[in-house]
C-alpha cells in the first residue's frame, strides 16, 4: 500500500486521548542476526523535540547539564535509572566521556542513552556545536535490533502527512544502505501507530522488472 493511503487508514482508528507515535517495522531476511545486529543511527529530516541533557564542565544555558560536580548526586544505582528515564537522550563534550562511562555507562549503555560518537559528542561546549547538536540529536533516530526485525519510531501522529512521508522514505533508504546485502535483506516494511494494527507499506515479493521493491509516496 502507498504511505499516503496508509496513513489515511491509521488516522481513521479510534483516537487516543495521546499524541501516538508512528512506528515503522522493517522486518528481514538472509540476515545473521548474531553477526550483523545493527547497532547505529539514522536520521529523519523533520525531527520532534526532545527532552535532553548534557554532561559538560560548565553550565549552559541551552540545554540541562550535568557537571563533574553533579555526580555525587548519582551514588545509587536506582539515581542512575531515574536520571536515564528522565531524559530521552544526552550529549557530552569529549573530554568527559571517560568519566561519564565510567559513572552512568552500566546503566545507560543497555538503555540506549550512553552518547555516542555517531550523535551525541561535541568537541567544544560553544553554543553552536551545541545547538547543531540538539538538532541533530532531535532527528536522530537509534537502530538496534537483536532479532528478525527493526522497530523505530520515525514520527508523531499529529505531524503532517507529507513530512511523516518524507521521514519513512529517508528511514527506509537509510537502513537499506545499512544492511549487509541492502534490499534483499527486506522482508517487508509496515507502519503503525502506537495502538493500532500495522499496515504492510512495501513487500520483498512485490518486485518490479528492474528487480527492485518500489516505496510509492
Amino acid at each position: 500500500m502507498e504511505i499516503k493511503n496508509a496513513l489515511a487508514e491509521l488516522r481513521k482508528e479510534k483516537k487516543r486521548k495521546f499524541v501516538q507515535t508512528v512506528d515503522l517495522v522493517m522486518n528481514l531476511k538472509n540476515f545473521d542476526v548474531r553477526k550483523e545486529a545493527l547497532n547505529t543511527f539514522v536520521f529523519v529530516p523533520h525531527g520532534s523535540e526532545k527532552k535532553l541533557a548534557a554532561f559538560f564542565t560548565k553550565r549552559s544555558k541551552l540545554i540541562s547539564t550535568i557537571t563533574e560536580e553533579d555526580f555525587v548526586k548519582y551514588k545509587e544505582m536506582k539515581d542512575v535509572k531515574k536520571l536515564a528515564k528522565k531524559y530521552d537522550g544526552f550529549i557530552a563534550v569529549a573530554s568527559m566521556m571517560g568519566k561519564v562511562a565510567t559513572k552512568f555507562g552500566r546503566v545507560f549503555g543497555p538503555m540506549n542513552r550512553m552518547p555516542s560518537p555517531q550523535c551525541g559528542i561535541v568537541l567544544q561546549e560553544s553554543d553552536d556545536m551545541i545547538k547543531v547538536m540538539i538538532d541533530k540529536m532531535n532527528k536522530a533516530v537509534r537502530v538496534k535490533n537483536k532479532e528478525m526485525a527493526i522497530k523505530l519510531a520515525v514520527g508523531k501522529e499529529d505531524m503532517s502527512d507529507e513530512d511523516l512521508v518524507e521521514n519513512i522514505k529517508a528511514v527506509i533508504k537509510e537502513l537499506e544502505s545499512k544492511l549487509p546485502r541492502g534490499r534483499d535483506n527486506v522482508k517487508e516494511v509496515l507502519i503503525k501507530f502506537t495502538m493500532t494494527k500495522p499496515i504492510t507499506i512495501v513487500k520483498a515479493v512485490a518486485r518490479r522488472t528492474s528487480g527492485e521493491d518500489e516505496v510509492k509516496r
